[in-house]
């Protein structure tokens, strides 16, 4: 598993448990595909592990056995020693006699079908509200003290009859889902963006298709993935169809689909049509001879056979098919959470687990997803760019250093087993709970250190009766970017050079800025591009400015490449194997450090390590590398700029360029908008200066 996958995961449910206290509701949003279950049992297991009278019912939707595959996974987590303090059970109608049913009370997770909980159930008949009142009435009867947490899976569709329970019986409400129903409420207090998952190589990024184009340009499209998909990863992909539910679907069907699915060059492909009933499902499988129900059809497509499952809306949500690499929508519909849903379906990595050892070609097939489907229409499309070809002209002229933090455990100096012995203070604990408690609430390279050190009880025992001095050691050296501070290594122990990647995209917010010579160009050929707010197209724009600005020397200021210059009669070949003529075109060596598949980062220290992916990345005439974090101070900022950790953060920040600054011998800068003026905060070998835009040119025209 990917450190980088690990450290994201842990982070958030380190956040989720670091406000459970404070909040009587919390809303969880992070991407499909991300984890979600297993955080959620993460969480669950933490908070078991501190207190062990807390109960979970966790409502999850019955579309697609969600429940079900919920509950499996829990009882794997626990059984295989991952989550230990799990004891699930699976609130099912079909286990019990006809008159009542019966939830027995010696678990701590129940997972609940939500359409089991509805009107006329006969959960609904007294059953339920039982067993929540003989949970809750154990402290009168038996002198325990139970609290009911209640977890919304899937938080965006209604749980009606549960919210009615809410004031009575559950203590915490805890919403997950990658499209909350801020109508309701849900508005995330902790978030995995999904750039954050992308570059995590969680999920994978979108290549959207032109509108124009027809389900015959998918399915050949397709065909031409396919065998990339075999020869690289060793999966058969699969691309997924989506229909409309009603009397549109017999006419997609039969004059859209099945006429291009018969052609001779497609006879190779396997189909699958699921719809509501059994009885209309199809398939030019075997398994058609199968009298199964939708649920088992399902099952079978997610095996590596299927090419190609033509579906309604019964699969939306809840049904994992990572080998899934396009989606093409048929179907329109006006809720852009369901669109959101719908895609999350083939956004999974489906290598996650080794993705160290694949090549780079294989890579970018497993972190790219092909969908012609529904973009949001507020405004905020995802838009996809490339570097100028040839790509290499402008990575091999602006290649960039990054920095790392060390954990304490990497300190030449520092031996865990002396520093416990050094120790002369007593305990601070004396028994396992609290110690235990104390320990799932740190940060994950404490947690490493000690599962690294500790091969026996008595080590595990000194080592966390003296954690809080290991802490305090830890940040105290971390802190000190002086001493944590390095730049990243590859495997050879070289210092690892980096670029703009080859293709990102960004999420359309507006504040458009018209570029035509800088290192991007997007996928449509427009010069448009959106920036994250005004200020930050503002800088765009100043930038932009410059690059036409000459020094005295007739040179520019900021250094170009002629792109394509070396094969000018070359034809670039795109995954897709469609050809793109290259014409000799020159740019400026400046782009936006679009955050999607980007490794230009630094890691900075508050309450553990994050990354720092700055807004612009620029090469001037004289090859000096300057790198810029726009920020603004105008109250109409988006961000609460008075707010006590928006301040630390920034103070954070500049620790964390000053010390990069000494590493790389680059420039960093953190413009800040006040007003109307840029208050220009540079670091240059260790300094740190205060300048104007002016100053700034002239800087850069002075060798």
């Amino acid at each position: 598993m990917l450190k980088e996958v690990i450290e994201l995961q842990n982070n958030a449910v380190n956040n989720l448990i670091s406000i459970i206290d404070n909040k009587d509701e919390i809303t969880f949003k992070a991407p499909t595909g991300s984890g979600k279950t297993y955080m959620i049992a993460d969480f669950m297991n933490r908070i078991l592990t501190e207190n062990s009278d807390i109960i979970f019912l966790v409502s999850t939707l019955s579309k697609g056995n969600l429940a079900q595959q919920n509950y499996d996974k829990f009882i794997s987590y626990s059984e295989t020693g991952q989550f230990l303090h799990l004891k699930p059970y699976l609130i099912n109608s079909e286990i019990s006699g006809e008159e009542a049913l019966y939830i027995p009370t010696d678990c701590n997770v129940y997972v609940l079908p939500r359409d089991l909980y509805k009107k006329g159930s006969r959960l609904m008949k007294g059953c339920m509200e039982q067993f929540l009142n003989t949970i809750t009435l154990n402290k009168w009867f038996n002198g325990l003290e139970k609290e009911i947490y209640l977890i919304k899976d899937e938080c965006h569709v209604a749980t009606n009859k549960l919210d009615d329970l809410s004031e009575n019986f559950f203590k915490k409400i805890i919403n997950f889902s990658a499209t909350p129903k801020l109508s309701r409420g849900q508005t995330p207090d902790i978030e995995i963006t999904n750039e954050e998952a992308i570059n995590a190589k969680l999920i994978k990024r979108v290549e959207f298709g032109n509108d124009e184009d027809t389900i015959e340009d998918a399915i050949n499209k397709f065909e031409l993935i396919k065998e990339k998909y075999r020869n690289k990863l060793g999966i058969n992909p699969c691309l997924i169809i989506q229909i409309s539910n009603k009397n549109k679907s017999d006419e997609e069907l039969n004059n859209k689909i099945f006429p291009v699915l018969s052609k001779a060059e497609h006879q190779d492909l396997k189909w699958m049509l699921i719809v509501d009933n059994d009885k209309d499902c199809d398939t030019n499988d075997y398994f058609k001879a199968k009298k199964l129900p939708v649920s088992k059809w399902r099952d079978y497509a997610k095996g590596n056979t299927i090419d190609i499952i033509i579906f309604k809306m019964v699969i939306s949500e809840g049904w994992d098919i990572p080998r899934a690499c396009m989606l093409y929508q048929i179907r329109e519909t006006q809720s852009e959470q369901l669109d959101e849903q719908v895609m999350g379906r083939v956004r999974r990595n489906p290598r996650l687990l080794d993705f160290e050892n694949l090549d780079d070609e294989s890579r970018e097939l497993a972190l790219t997803s092909w969908i012609w489907g529904n973009q949001p229409t507020d405004g905020k499309k995802v838009r996809n760019v490339k570097l100028y070809e040839e790509s290499t002209d402008i990575t091999n002229n602006i290649k960039i250093k990054t920095t790392k933090l060390k954990p304490l455990s990497q300190r030449k100096e520092f031996d865990i087993d002396t520093f416990i012995i050094s120790q002369k203070n007593e305990p601070a604990y004396n028994d396992i709970f609290s110690i235990y408690k104390k320990f799932v609430r740190t940060d994950n390279e404490i947690q490493k250190m000690c599962y690294d050190y500790a091969d026996d009880y008595q080590k595990w025992w000194n080592f966390n009766n003296h954690i809080d001095k290991i802490i305090t050691e830890n940040n105290n050296y971390i802190y000190n970017y002086e001493e944590s501070m390095e730049i990243r290594k590859d495997d050879k122990g070289n210092d690892y050079l980096t670029s703009f990647p080859e293709k990102s995209s960004y999420v359309d917010n507006g504040n458009y800025e018209n570029i035509s010579d800088w290192v991007w160009k997007r996928n449509d050929g427009a010069d448009k591009f959106s920036f994250d707010s005004e200020t930050e197209r503002e800088w765009a724009d100043f930038l932009k400015e410059i690059s036409n600005k000459e020094n005295a020397n007739k040179n520019s200021i900021i250094k170009k490449v002629i792109t394509g210059n070396n094969n000018p009669n070359k034809d670039s070949i795109s995954l897709f194997g469609e050809k793109d003529k290259i014409n000799p075109k020159e740019k400026f060596l400046w782009g936006k450090n679009f955050i999607t598949n980007s490794d230009i980062k630094y890691e900075y220290y508050l309450n553990g390590i994050h990354a720092s992916y700055p807004d612009f990345i620029m090469k001037d005439d004289f090859d000096r590398i300057h790198i810029f974090e726009v920020k603004s101070v105008n109250p109409s900022s988006s961000v609460n700029i008075d707010s006590e950790s928006y301040k630390i953060k920034i103070e954070e920040l500049k620790k964390c360029y000053k010390q990069s600054s000494v590493l790389t011998n680059y420039y960093f800068y953190l413009p800040v908008l006040k007003g109307d003026i840029w208050y220009i905060t540079q670091f240059k070998n260790g300094e740190e200066y205060t300048i104007t835009k002016e100053q700034f040119i002239k800087q850069l025209k002075a060798k």
